[in-house]
């Protein structure tokens, strides 16, 4: 008797499954492999240890505010206020030092409690004025735009030197990537072995049933606010850090780049989704594109053609996923 072959097609199908399954998943980092191998190619410059570690300085602003950005957009919400609550809460920090004469630990606490309280603030517009969270971080950010031109004066201030050393270097490691590889850190912690992470999830995932679960949503609301604009505040400091000063116009802009972070590191803007580890290889995402188009010599008006090619692309896939889950 001849044996008889077994089926291999269940045998395929499952192994497709699992492929399909890794690249919905991990897209964003087989996407970051892929370009860096592209740009590896296409310049020697590239996978040099000090362009690598010039990619790491230029990721952790939007990566640290991206951090914070992910608890809200995983909550179902959106903060538009980050990259002007991070000028200010630097501005803030630099005045405290500047012109009031206060230590220079005290206002680093004092720049990030003001991060923390812009966020709650918004955080309370949402939860309790039942504002849509783009209309009240959008009003936030005209605020607190407002707030560090008037603190400012529109003229520069001088950071704490605690702040500088942000900015420096750790041995020959740049602070920067260490601060963005601890609050990176924390901000996983956070979201994966916390109530309030779980609690982050439920809300985003269905706010009605999360709510009748018992789930305190308004408390909620107003924590991944305050954590959003927490992390604003660090992301600023690093700024003002490397700059060794505080810029009225610092961080403009940015927050575009820090919610494209989210979303191409696989958050869905319909809440629900969302991991720091996929935000921080969006944010990785956005340089590395920007650092090879530096070292391509393509002009900066086609860099942000690319970027907003990307972002539409990431949305895109969002939506597409979000169609085709089981509901």
């Amino acid at each position: 008797m001849s044996k008889v072959a077994a089926p291999t097609a269940p045998k395929n199908a499952a192994r497709g499954s699992r492929v399909k399954k890794f690249l919905a998943d991990n897209g964003a980092l087989v996407g970051l492999f892929v370009l860096g191998l592209a740009l590896f190619i296409a310049t020697p410059d590239f996978l040099t240890g000090p362009n690598l570690l010039n990619i790491g300085i230029q990721a952790s602003v939007i990566a640290v505010m991206a951090f914070g950005l992910t608890f809200v957009i995983v909550a179902a919400g959106i903060d538009l206020s980050v990259g002007s609550v991070a000028a200010l809460s630097a501005m803030g920090s630099a005045w405290i030092f500047s012109q009031a004469d206060l230590p220079g630990w005290l206002a680093v606490v004092g720049g990030l409690l003001i991060g923390a309280l812009s966020g709650a603030v918004s955080g309370f517009a949402v939860a309790y004025g039942r504002l849509p969270s783009f209309i009240a971080t959008l009003a936030m950010l005209s605020v607190t735009r407002g707030l560090t031109l008037v603190l400012s004066e529109g003229r520069p201030i001088a950071t704490a030197p605690e702040v500088s050393f942000l900015g420096g270097d750790l041995g020959v490691i740049p602070m920067p990537i260490v601060v963005l590889v601890v609050a990176g850190i924390v901000a996983a912690v956070i979201l994966n072995f916390t109530v309030m992470g779980r609690y982050m999830y439920a809300v985003g995932g269905n706010t009605e049933a999360a709510r009748l679960s018992g789930v305190p949503v308004r408390k909620v609301l107003v924590t991944v606010f305050a954590l959003s604009g927490l992390f604003a505040a660090l992301a600023g400091l690093l700024l003002s850090g490397r700059l060794d000063s505080a810029q009225p116009q610092a961080a403009v802009g940015y927050e575009l780049d820090a919610i494209a972070a989210v979303v191409i590191g696989g958050a869905s803007l319909a809440g629900g989704v969302g991991r720091i580890s996929g935000t921080l290889v969006g944010a990785l995402v956005l340089v590395v594109i920007r650092n090879g188009l530096n070292l391509l010599n393509v002009s900066s008006f086609w860099q942000q053609v690319v970027i907003g090619m990307v972002i539409a692309v990431a949305v895109g896939i969002d939506s597409l996923r979000r169609k085709n889950a089981p509901h």
